[in-house]
């Protein structure tokens, strides 16, 4: 197929080498993204897409970008500069998985970058590995998927090797290239309907009149997709507060809470607010809901959403959950939500730089965490009330460990059957044990996350 003609994209990949700078340093890539492109306001469509491409698609194939450049760089990818490496990085992404840039732009462009850099002095270098990879591909033997299956999921699907291994043990060669493959593609652009203000039909028109394309949700009753990214930027009713960005496996958490006006509500984790201000709109927002956060700043975040959504009766609080927190009562909400701190594995494909910062020994911590976190949350659960644990992530320790050592120090606790609270056409995200788990692929384009429900007992005082 004939490459289409190279757009004006120099802003593009300097955005792109800054913003995988700053990731680099410890930043966020979708925060450090956003940033750098509201502040290049001017920016050609155009030019944000393929930044944004850029920047998403080194950060998810690094493992694969590196396996090709060790055939081509004279020195061990250690001992490079970073600043080289992550040019080197960006190149061979254009060169392999970009097919719309001729080849020689995508050369030209990085050497011109390199020295715009002020570095100069590797230009050569630059040119050079990426031209030996145009000229002897043949040099990459990739590993063969059948016969190399952990090989083929560090290199071919990009895992570090923990989670590759990981994986291969939980789910079998083809279940973990599966959910490998899910990850490195983009995520879908999901909005959840905010019913205090319009019903999602209603919603669909409005797409349907500024020309949008959109689709309803195949489980959350409220949401809607955009096949086509770019139409984010389009959306009319922001500021109106007639929606919110999230994913449809997040909607399905304030439905199995199985809220209703008039009760108590406690988020314990509840920064950025995506799920609290849905738990607002399911009760009409006559419910007092209390938000947990840990960082103040971050329930500042949350505060801002719910008035852009209208919603009320909302009472945030900065406390730590891993201790006891003086300022709730025992027993005082009919409903409790935590959806905790985890290790994020389910959602690699919208924080890529996770895959390389997440550590096999960060399991354990984390779930300690939880343990902790769901410990001091029972107690604040009225006899008679539901309490939900929620993650992002494909862990058993993190997920089914927790419950089980849940239910064994909480006697006052039942598990309850998840799939009993959720329409007939959701059963098949519920496993035996009533808990619900998702999985990128399997369950269409949804995150992975998983949710575990608990009942306690009317008869068990304080």
């Amino acid at each position: 197929m004939a490459k289409k003609a190279e757009p004006n994209v120099k802003d593009a990949r300097r955005i792109a080498f800054d913003v995988l700078t700053r990731v680099d340093e410890g930043g966020y890539s979708d925060l450090v993204l956003d940033a750098a492109l509201e502040a290049n306001p001017g920016l050609d469509p155009r030019d944000r897409a393929l930044a944004t491409e850029l920047v998403y698609g080194v950060l998810r194939r690094r493992g694969s970008l590196d396996f090709i450049l060790k055939a081509y760089s004279r020195q061990p990818l250690k001992k490079l500069q970073p600043k080289v490496l992550r040019l080197l990085r960006l190149g061979v992404y254009q060169l392999c998985y970009l097919d719309r840039i001729p080849d020689r732009a995508v050369v030209h462009s990085m050497v011109e970058l390199a020295r715009r850099c002020g570095l100069e002095r590797v230009s050569g270098l630059v040119n050079g590995v990426l031209r030996s990879y145009l000229r002897e591909p043949h040099r990459v033997v990739w590993p063969d998927p059948d016969a190399d299956t952990q090989g083929w999921l560090e290199h071919g699907l990009s895992l570090p090797h923990w989670l590759a291994r990981r994986w291969l043990a939980q789910y079998g060669a083809e279940g973990a290239m599966a959910l490998a493959e899910s990850q490195l593609t983009a995520a879908p652009v999901t909005v959840r309907v905010n019913t205090l203000k319009m019903t999602r039909d209603a919603f669909l028109d409005q797409l349907s009149q500024c020309d949008i394309a959109a689709e309803s949700t195949r489980f959350a009753p409220e949401g809607v997709i955009l096949p086509h990214a770019g139409d984010l930027q389009r959306l009319p009713g922001r500021a109106e507060g007639w929606y919110q960005v999230q994913d449809e496996a997040s909607m399905l958490m304030a439905h199995l809470l199985s809220v209703e006006p008039g009760q108590r509500i406690l988020d314990v984790c509840a920064a950025p607010g995506g799920k609290t201000t849905h738990l607002a709109a399911l009760t009409d927002n006559r419910s007092e809901i209390v938000a947990l956060d840990l960082h103040p700043q971050r329930l500042e975040t949350l505060q801002q959403g719910a008035k852009r959504l209208g919603c009320e009766q909302i009472r945030t609080l900065a406390c730590d959950m891993t201790q006891p927190c003086d300022s709730l009562p025992a027993g005082g909400f009919d409903r409790v939500l935590v959806d905790a701190p985890c290790s994020g594995l389910g959602v690699l494909r919208r924080n890529p730089e996770s895959r390389w910062r997440r550590k096999q020994t960060d399991i354990k911590m984390l779930a300690k965490i939880q343990r902790q976190i769901l410990h001091q949350a029972a107690e604040l659960v009225v006899p008679g009330g539901l309490l939900l644990y929620s993650l992002c992530t494909t862990t058993p320790e993190e997920s089914s460990a927790v419950v089980a050592d849940f239910l064994t120090d909480h006697p006052m606790y039942a598990q309850v059957d998840l799939a009993n609270r959720a329409p007939k056409h959701w059963h098949g995200l519920f496993d035996d044990d009533g808990q619900l788990v998702t999985r990128t692929g399997e369950h269409g384009a949804m995150d992975c996350f998983f949710a575990a429900g608990f009942y306690r007992r009317p008869e068990c005082s304080f």
